[in-house]
């Protein structure tokens, strides 16, 4: 059974950072694209970043591009993403994702594993 945890989600002021964390296991998690959407009160779901499975390509989506950044740790089955310069906006809750392949995709529908998610909240 394929679990996804995340941890490290909190209340941080405008300017901050904070680092997400997300344990896999019952996964192949080195022959897995791992990624991360968020989920902010009355919004739908969207792609954050993602990482493919050897750890050497990631992507990012525009409005966290050069702010976040993805890492895996195929050793401890943990995929990260680090955030920096908080802003309010980034307030949601954060989902780990996860798919077998190589290949990332932004839509939450390609992926076939999902955590619990983390709240993340950015004060003015």
């Amino acid at each position: 059974q394929v679990q996804l945890v995340e941890s490290g989600g909190g209340l941080v002021q405008a300017g901050g950072s904070l680092r997400l964390s997300c344990a896999a296991s019952g996964l192949t998690f080195s022959g897995s694209t791992m990624a991360w959407f968020r989920q902010a009160p009355g919004k739908e779901r969207e792609f954050v970043a993602a990482i493919n499975w050897s750890g050497d390509t990631t992507y990012y989506a525009d409005s966290v591009k050069s702010r976040f950044t993805v890492s895996k740790d195929n050793t401890k089955n943990t995929v990260y993403l680090q955030m920096n310069s908080l802003k309010p906006e980034d307030t949601a809750v954060y989902y780990c994702a996860a798919r077998y392949g190589s290949r990332w995709y932004t839509a939450s529908q390609a992926y076939a594993y999902w955590g619990q998610g983390t709240q993340v909240t950015v004060s003015s």
